[in-house]
């Protein structure tokens, strides 16, 4: 990513008194940045949120003093409480705007161009609210379900989150309005957010929580990016030079300018010395130790002015963006309709026995709705991220809106409204119940019981819930259920009903989203964003989630989501990927050709059905586990490397491509600290789910020269002597300190290789010398830097099918 406005910024920045850096880096109030009204640079406004804007008008303020704790506590306030749950509290009196489904559930689209249609629509909404910049996506992994505000990110993997990212990003940037993608980084749950420490080993974190980020970057180059609150391996995020410095501007190449979570800076002329440009909200202590720092050379001018120069390279952009475009209002029955199709396109429908789905005339005959959830719908998450809706479907209305007019609907609430259980309203639905021909229940979890700061303390529904629908089984053959829902949950009774419909928190679009599909006006289309566990215990984060002693252990490693229910072989709830549809489709004629870049995977596909549908097509990259008895890198037993969505008419055929780069081949080598591509035999695998695989075929890759691990004194000698050239240099070496032939060493050398002991301990023993260790070792450190100096490469030439 490069920055055109940099040279610009650079010569406003060279203008500049210490006071108006300081400004400048420091924020104001807290939404806005400060500016230099005197070189006409202007103040930059944020707004919350990803599914919908969050514009609290009495906190927009130029006041730099404008930073109450009441206010800030407010926008992030999660509350089970009923009577503090009106929007003037909630949402912090924030003006109306369109709720989109939340990113979670944007993400079971599997649809890009419709995630950037979302950032185009919150473009327009935040360009007439006055905002420049976005506060999102959130692109951290949906690790555990447990965790609060999982609902505000993607995926639990990282291409799908970076795709659907980078449609927002450019929905968002290609209509003036930069955004903020966080938080950078492995901010994956709630508690002690501020002070705990993600502890996650090197290969994890650049093949799983860094990947998200760089492929997001690579697609879109977001204009900010947002540090976390965590700290990650001992250092807080904001303050970690190797996050910000090594890996986001040198891997990398970012150039864009990158901004705290609020309050998240703890120290800050150590986060600015780190790279963190500009610290949000403003804090008069913190921006006192910066002066401080800053004039006794702590802090040297140079590098305050290169986060000043980041800063007014972002105002000078988007000024630049909104000089080239029409600010218009917002079309806010286009931007509903928008939501709704969103809706659509994202409710996945998990089961569908017998197909009891969609409805008909002759189902319909008595349809019983129960649940609060269907006149009151919760569409969205609590924090940061809540919206005030400008309007808002109710699922019961548009039911009845849509249903065949002879089709009689009857409503139970079924249990309290705050979902607790009431004798009275359970007793009265079952015996609706039975009496009625179809029942559609709308479940969920207990009311914002997660959100931000706010984990989930386990997955289950509503224990009202669960049990009416359990109860409901026992004599009811036509039990369909609908869930509302921040992330997976489990199911106590999902083999015992014949229909489940997820649709997460599926924004303002909900209720008649929900309503198409349960009648077939809508073929259902998505797919799971994520596993869903039969159980908490089969989550890969359950053991030490979410850490204690300020540490969280990320001891699963590179096995995130479905990796670890596929290497475990655990059976999920429903598995990553999956969806059903009205329609059928089938795979054939899978192709692999070699490209420049690594190979073409061409397949055909094709609707069997007898209705219109879209089916989500999944690439996965699978290896066989390495040998127990070798010391080799471990690899998921199926990873995610494409995907793409295919519009099919009934009868109708369409040839897809999904490429493969070397980057998909690779996995990141922690002894080489680059990204490898091992030589070997891998499938690709062309499935409806990452449990249901259509087409496979082998691909036979020659890649890079197999890594080696770093050498010292107490690596055994079989490891040490299978090194190419280390053998020849131990050889001479010690014929010349004994002395003996070549051929002599080499032959009291040879048994050494079967020896446990250090290859130091081992060479003394044998040799019946006490050897000079730093020459050992500097023989072992050329080895070393020898492996090292291999670059890796693969080109075309390197690839072939083999199936």
């Amino acid at each position: 990513m490069t920055n055109t406005f940099g040279a610009e910024a650079a010569a406003l920045v060279a203008q500049m008194t210490i006071t108006e850096k300081l400004d400048l880096v420091c924020g104001n109030g807290l939404w806005r940045t400060k500016g230099v009204p005197r070189l006409e640079l202007p103040s930059l406004l944020m707004v919350d949120g990803s599914n919908g804007l969050r514009v609290v008008p009495d906190q927009i303020s130029t006041d730099t003093q404008n930073t109450d704790l009441g206010a800030f506590l407010n926008a992030v306030e999660t509350t089970d409480d009923p009577e503090k749950r009106d929007d003037n509290v909630l949402l912090g009196k924030s003006i109306p705007a369109t709720c989109f489904p939340a990113l979670s559930v944007l993400a079971n689209s599997w649809d890009i161009t419709l995630a950037h249609e979302i950032g185009t629509a919150l473009a327009i909404e935040c360009r007439a609210a006055g905002a420049q910049i976005l506060l999102g996506p959130g692109i951290n992994l949906r690790r555990s379900p447990l965790a609060g505000r999982g609902f505000e990110y993607f995926s639990e993997d990282p291409i799908l989150t970076g795709e659907m990212a980078a449609g927002v990003i450019r929905g968002l940037q290609d209509n003036g309005v930069g955004a903020s993608l966080k938080h950078f980084a492995c901010n994956n749950s709630e508690t002690e957010r501020i002070s705990m420490d993600s502890v996650v080993e090197p290969r994890a974190l650049h093949e799983v929580y860094l990947l998200g980020f760089e492929r997001a970057i690579a697609k879109s180059s977001p204009w900010t990016v947002m540090t976390s609150y965590n700290r990650l391996n001992g250092v807080q995020t904001a303050q970690n030079s190797w996050l910000l410095r090594d890996v986001l501007r040198g891997r990398w190449s970012y150039a864009g300018m990158i901004m705290s979570d609020w309050h998240g800076i703890q120290d800050l002329p150590a986060a600015i010395s780190a790279g963190n440009d500009l610290d949000m909200p403003f804090n008069a202590a913190r921006r006192r130790r910066l002066k401080d720092a800053v004039s006794v050379g702590n802090v040297p001018t140079r590098v305050l002015d290169e986060a000043c120069i980041h800063i007014a390279a972002l105002t000078l952009r988007i000024a630049d963006a909104q000089r080239r475009l029409t600010v218009s209002r917002p079309n806010f029955v286009v931007h509903h309709d928008l939501a709704r199709k969103a809706a659509s396109r994202a409710c996945v429908l998990l089961k569908n026995q017998n197909d009891i789905l969609p409805l008909t005339p002759k189902s319909c005959t008595g349809l019983l709705v129960i649940g609060t959830g269907a006149v009151a719908p919760e569409i969205q998450g609590a924090g940061s991220a809540a919206v005030r809706p400008i309007r808002c479907d109710i699922p019961l209305e548009c039911l009845k809106t849509i249903a065949p007019t002879d089709v009689p609907i009857q409503w139970e609430a079924g249990w309290s409204a705050n979902g607790d259980d009431d004798a009275l309203l359970h007793n009265a639905a079952l015996a609706a119940a039975r009496s009625a021909e179809t029942v559609i229940v709308f479940a969920s979890p207990p009311p914002c019981i997660s959100g931000e700061n706010a984990d989930r303390p386990n997955l289950a529904l509503c224990p009202s819930h669960d049990r009416l629908i359990a109860e409901l089984t026992t004599f009811h053959s036509r039990v369909i259920v609908v869930l509302t829902h921040p992330d997976a949950v489990v199911l106590p009774w999902a083999d015992n009903v014949q229909a489940i419909l997820s649709a997460g928190y599926a924004g303002s679009g909900y209720g008649k989203a929900v309503a198409d599909i349960l009648f077939g006006h809508t073929n259902p289309s998505g797919k799971t964003s994520v596993t869903w566990p039969m159980r908490p215990e089969d989550c890969p984060a359950f053991l030490g989630y979410p850490g204690e002693q300020g540490k969280h252990f990320y001891r699963e490693g590179i096995f995130v989501g479905y990796r670890f229910f596929d290497i475990r072989q655990i059976k999920p709830l429903f598995p990553f990927g999956h969806g059903l549809s009205y329609t059928s489709f089938t795979y054939d004629a899978l192709q692999l050709t070699s490209t420049q870049e690594g190979a073409s995977v061409r397949f055909t596909v094709s609707n069997t059905g007898t209705r219109a549908g879209r089916e989500i097509c999944q690439l996965y990259l699978r290896r066989s586990p390495a040998a127990a008895n070798r010391a080799l890198p471990h690899h998921p037993l199926r990873a995610l490397k494409g995907f793409t969505s295919v519009s099919l008419e009934a009868g109708e055929s369409r040839v897809v491509d999904i490429a493969l780069n070397r980057r998909d081949l690779a996995y990141f080598d922690t002894v080489r600290d680059d990204w490898t591509v091992p030589t070997g035999t891998v499938s690709v695998d062309i499935g409806a789910s990452s449990r249901d695989i259509r087409l496979s075929a082998s691909l036979h890759i020659v890649g890079d020269a197999a890594p080696t691990r770093w050498l010292d004194l107490h690596t055994p000698p079989g490891q040490v002597l299978e090194i190419s050239g280390v053998k020849k240099d131990l050889v001479a070496w010690l014929a010349d300190v004994t002395g003996q032939s070549i051929v002599e060493t080499e032959t009291q050398l040879a048994p050494c290789t079967r020896s446990f002991l250090g290859i130091y301990d081992t060479l003394c023993w044998s040799f019946g010398l006490e050897l000079d260790e730093t020459r050992l070792t500097h023989i072992l450190d050329d080895a070393n830097r020898r492996s090292r100096a291999k670059k890796p490469a693969i080109t075309a030439k390197h690839i072939h099918n083999d199936y």
